[in-house]
Order: C-alpha cells, then sequence, then structure tokens
C-alpha cells in the first residue's frame, strides 16, 4: 500500500485553505457580517453554547446586525457574551432583539486588520506547506520500498508541487482581496 494519496493531500490543502477563509470572514471591515458573532460563546443553561445556537444572528442592513434571541431569559447572557468579546460593539437591547451597529473602522484599526489578515495568510501558507512536506516525505518512502519509480517519484513531486502553488495562489488571492476591502480601496 503506497504511503502516498493525492486525495489526501488534496483534502488537506484544502481544509487549510478553508480554515483560512473562516478564519477571514470573521475579521471586522466596515460592512456587518454575520461571522463576526461566530466565536462568541454564551453561557446559558449552565453551559456555553455558540451563539447561533440561542439565537438568529441577521443583517438587516450593511451597517447593522440583528441578533434575535429565541429565550427572553437568555438576552442578558448574549448582550454580555457580545460586549466582552471584544468587537469594539455595542449592544442595543430592543424586546427579544439585540441590535448591533457597526461603528466606522479607524485608520489605524484598519492597518492591523489588514495585518491580521496578512498574519493569518502566512500560518495558512505554513500549514499547506506542511501538507506538502508530508507528501513528499511519502513519496520517498514509496520509492525506498521500491513500490514506485524514480521517474514516477519526480513526476509525482512535480505535481503535488503544483497543487501547492495553486492552493497557495488562492489563499494569496483571498488575503489581498480582504486586505482591499478592510482598507476600503
Amino acid at each position: 500500500m503506497p504511503a502516498y494519496s493525492k486525495s489526501d493531500l488534496d483534502r488537506r490543502m484544502h481544509g487549510a485553505l478553508d480554515v483560512f477563509k473562516h478564519d477571514l470572514a470573521g475579521l471586522r471591515t466596515g460592512r456587518a457580517s454575520t461571522a463576526l458573532l461566530d466565536p462568541i460563546q454564551v453561557e446559558v443553561y449552565g453551559a456555553n453554547m455558540p451563539i447561533n445556537q440561542v439565537a438568529t444572528v441577521s443583517v438587516p442592513e450593511p451597517r447593522l446586525l440583528s441578533v434575535q434571541v429565541w429565550d427572553r431569559s437568555n438576552i442578558g447572557p448574549v448582550e454580555k457574551a457580545i460586549r466582552n468579546a471584544g468587537l469594539g460593539i455595542n449592544p442595543i437591547v430592543d424586546g427579544q432583539v439585540i441590535r448591533l451597529p457597526i461603528p466606522d473602522l479607524t485608520e489605524e484599526r484598519r492597518k492591523e486588520l489588514a495585518k491580521l489578515a496578512g498574519q493569518y495568510a502566512e500560518k495558512a501558507r505554513v500549514a499547506v506547506r506542511n501538507v506538502r512536506r508530508d507528501g513528499m516525505d511519502a513519496l520517498k518512502t514509496d520509492e525506498k520500498k521500491h513500490e514506485i519509480s524514480e521517474d514516477e517519484h519526480k513526476r509525482l513531486s512535480v505535481e503535488v508541487q503544483k497543487m501547492t502553488d495553486a492552493v497557495i495562489a488562492d489563499i494569496d488571492a483571498a488575503a489581498h482581496s480582504k486586505e482591499q476591502e478592510i482598507l476600503g480601496k
């Protein structure tokens, strides 16, 4: 059984890309996004739950998030969780709805967020390169066990490198577009 598996490498590389895109979605730009509240955990019923399990989050306007809390008794904990999340957003409670107006970003904050997007991108690139290294090691192992020939090893190495380059190009493109969005260009 060969150690090298193209589908496994592809799955792992795209997994790193998906995690990166999810991280980017959580970065606050000037406009509202439901992904902004994804990392928030609310303490209800004696447990910590993701906000989307106790309320419906929607975007009624480009600069406003609306959190419709299902159980009236959870309004306080949800508001507290949003306030303590460090997003720089002030929740406004209106009955069972909590409104979150998204303030304008300062130039300094925009630069910090753009830098953070760059750090996320680098972390994703490293993850993809680690997957490539694993793939190259698997090819060496297969060649040593005489399961593939030297020529096949070279051909598959090029294939792994092309896969890596394609995924890293996707990461770079996503990072660039997010930075442009954050900086308002």
